[in-house]
């Protein structure tokens, strides 16, 4: 997800029973649904329960709310992703993650699995496209620029297709 459809996640937008986010009016107006693991599930509702018990009546109907109850801002939580990526040393002075880097290591982390598991990564890219929000697969295909770990598995593959000839 992107920052700012996370913020703007609304309560009746998250389905823990079913495991499924609604996504709306996100980039280019488009609304999307997105599966989630059981283990994300288990950490939104022990999420929820805490957020219900220390705030019982928030003035927002957003999921995510601050500790008075209000709606999240996107300056305050790119603070707190600074703080906490600094306080578990990810954050360096050579290493300044952002948080739009975690959707690049989760679709690069997906096309690598796929491609370690011998599954035809071309015909992923429209599912992933769309779990990501993309438009088309273009937007998608970018993720696999600067990824070593693809171009190395794509070209054992295609080492094992073709017998390594030159």
């Amino acid at each position: 997800m992107r920052r700012g459809e996370a913020i703007d996640l609304g309560r009746d937008d998250v389905d823990l029973a079913a495991g499924v986010l609604t996504i709306r009016e996100a980039k280019f107006g488009r609304s999307r649904m997105v599966p989630l693991h059981p283990s994300a599930v288990e950490a939104l509702r022990s999420y929820a329960a805490l957020r219900d018990h220390l705030c019982p009546t928030p003035r927002s109907t957003t999921f995510f709310v601050s500790s008075i109850g209000t709606a999240l801002h996107r300056d305050g939580v790119h603070k707190t992703f600074v703080e906490l990526t600094t306080a578990i040393a990810l954050r360096t002075q050579a290493s300044r993650p952002r948080i739009h880097d975690l959707r690049h290591s989760f679709a690069v982390h997906t096309l690598i699995e796929s491609q370690r598991s011998g599954a035809d990564c071309e015909s992923q890219m429209a599912s992933l496209s769309t779990y990501l929000g993309h438009v088309n697969p273009v937007g998608t295909y970018w993720y696999l620029s600067a990824a070593p770990e693809l171009m190395e598995l794509a070209a054992t593959r295609l080492d094992g297709r073709f017998g390594g000839r030159p």
